[in-house]
């Protein structure tokens, strides 16, 4: 996640400072599209997963002090 993260922000850097050309920029964005849709993908099933922890351990709390 973080190795992406890094490249997007690279990519966003790159076309915020205008420092390619129109072909670039537009490699350059499509790349950085599948970035940000791999990191969401990433970040979507982390949080899936802590709301399965917290769900967890709400359950393991309510069964030791019924």
């Amino acid at each position: 996640f973080e190795t992406n993260l890094k490249k997007l922000e690279y990519i966003v850097e790159k076309l915020e400072n205008g420092e390619v050309d129109l072909e670039e920029s537009v490699k350059l964005y499509e790349e950085g599209m599948k970035l940000k849709k791999i990191c969401e993908d990433k970040l979507k099933s982390i949080e899936s997963q802590i709301k399965k922890i917290k769900q967890d351990i709400n359950k393991i709390s309510k069964e030791d002090f019924k």
